[in-house]
């Protein structure tokens, strides 16, 4: 195989890694409730702060909780705010819908990996400031810089071995 079909088939591959994470990352948007319920189950959070003890309940927990109790509240008093959430899973398979262009032709699409560059950057300031003005947890917060910090990784790749590409005069 040569170093061009295995610089292409790299980029097919961490592309469709992208694509497949801002899939479920979407999905994930849709079921928010029961999600955290099971999440909550499953780390038997609730128990952990709710059984009386000698030591107070981890802060991973507790936080767990009162996102769990805030979202029930929220599915029962205002269940409509739940469609922004609809919306931001629809942005995310748009997204990833648009990155077929990348998968077909990489050198003539590169500008979607610098546009995927820019919005993983961007993924960190934006949950640094709107996190912090909503109260989310900074560890919390940190969490949410990790989905732009993981995202950039596979797409610098695909840029770099792009650019390579089209240095070579491949199409």
């Amino acid at each position: 195989m040569s170093r061009e079909q295995t610089m292409r088939r790299r980029i097919k591959l961490l592309t469709w890694l992208f694509i497949i994470g801002l899939v479920l990352s979407g999905a994930t948007a849709i079921p928010l409730t029961s999600e955290l319920d099971r999440l909550v189950n499953l780390t038997g959070a609730r128990q952990l702060v709710e059984t009386p003890g000698s030591t107070n309940a981890p802060d991973w927990a507790v936080w767990l909780v009162k996102v769990q109790s805030t979202l029930q509240e929220t599915s029962d008093k205002s269940p409509i705010l739940f469609y922004g959430t609809d919306w931001l899973a629809f942005g995310h398979f748009v997204i990833a819908l648009v990155f077929v262009g990348a998968l077909r032709d990489p050198v003539r699409n590169r500008w979607l990996f610098d546009f995927g560059l820019i919005a993983c950057a961007l993924v960190i300031p934006y949950a640094l400031v709107f996190g912090g003005l909503r109260g989310i947890p900074f560890w919390w917060r940190l969490i949410d810089c990790s989905f732009g910090v993981f995202g950039f990784i596979p797409l610098w790749f695909c840029r770099k071995w792009t650019i390579e590409l089209e240095r070579s005069g491949s199409r």
